[in-house]
């Protein structure tokens, strides 16, 4: 039987390779990807591919690249899970040096600026793409270091300094398992729907006032500008429901009726979340 094929925001040793090998294991084989939208032109050449990409981290918010994507529908890819990771951090570097640089994705940085400031006073703080490339950045200097997830110690040939590190607010981060087929999953717990709405006033409002009158919860709503249509916008939207619940079925057609375009995303569960 072939292995399953699943793409990952790369470089190796990412939260998203880490929720990759979390939720395949090795039974799966791993491609890791540069960008998001890398991954999602991965699962669209083939139907039986999956992919783990991030949607939303809890400080720094929705991950504008994954929602155009989902939006604009181009590739052409459709949710089949949402995953989570509870992060815990690690500082990552050489003993015996004095850190004088530390590296860490803006995330990261931002959770545990309490700690880097009691800890690491002195340190020059520098953003990089991932926790991934800022480890590999410690382990190509002197006296510089990284936070990260401490399997990058074993990557990088660097040492756990410190774990945890304390974080100022809880540190989760959303992903998604896409693939390029829809999946309607009927036990599934969420729904995601990509909208646009008829430029009339009133329209939005009609638009919500559907999932109201059918005591269905709406948990985000985002909006994006339309490329090449100024001041027009798209929606996504995640509802909190099965898509066999037949209020949740109302709803999505009245939804349907006053929309100018309205398409299923994924109809999908929600799995534990992971801790790192």
């Amino acid at each position: 039987m072939a292995r399953l094929e699943v793409g990952y925001l790369g470089p190796m040793g990412t939260y998203s390779h880490l929720v990759a090998e979390k939720r395949y294991g090795p039974r799966a084989k791993l491609f890791p990807l540069p960008t998001i939208l890398d991954v999602c032109q991965f699962v669209s050449r083939d139907p039986a591919r999956r992919g783990i990409v991030p949607i939303e981290n809890s400080s720094g918010g929705a991950i504008y690249e994954m929602v155009d994507i989902l939006l604009g529908n181009r590739p052409r890819v459709n949710i089949l899970e949402e995953l989570s990771l509870n992060v815990r951090l690690a500082l990552l570097g050489r003993r015996g040096e004095k850190p004088r640089v530390l590296y860490s994705h803006f995330a990261p940085l931002d959770h545990c600026a309490g700690w880097i400031r009691k800890h690491l006073p002195r340190a020059e703080k520098r953003v990089v793409a991932s926790t991934a490339v800022a480890a590999l950045q410690a382990a190509s200097q002197r006296n510089a270091v990284a936070l990260g997830d401490r399997k990058l110690a074993r990557l990088y040939g660097l040492e756990i300094l410190h774990y945890p590190v304390e974080a100022d607010m809880p540190n989760v981060t959303v992903f998604l398992a896409i693939g390029g087929t829809r999946r309607i999953q009927p036990f599934g717990s969420k729904i995601t729907l990509a909208v646009k709405l008829p430029n009339v006033p009133g329209s939005l409002c009609a638009f919500l006032e559907t999932f109201r009158d059918h005591g269905v919860n709406l948990s985000r709503l985002l909006s994006r500008p339309i490329r090449g249509q100024p001041r027009q916008y798209a929606f996504l939207v995640d509802i909190e429901g099965s898509a066999e619940a037949s209020n949740v079925r109302r709803a999505l057609r009245k939804a349907r009726s006053v929309s100018a375009e309205f398409r299923l995303v994924g109809a999908y569960p929600c799995r534990k979340p992971y801790t790192s």
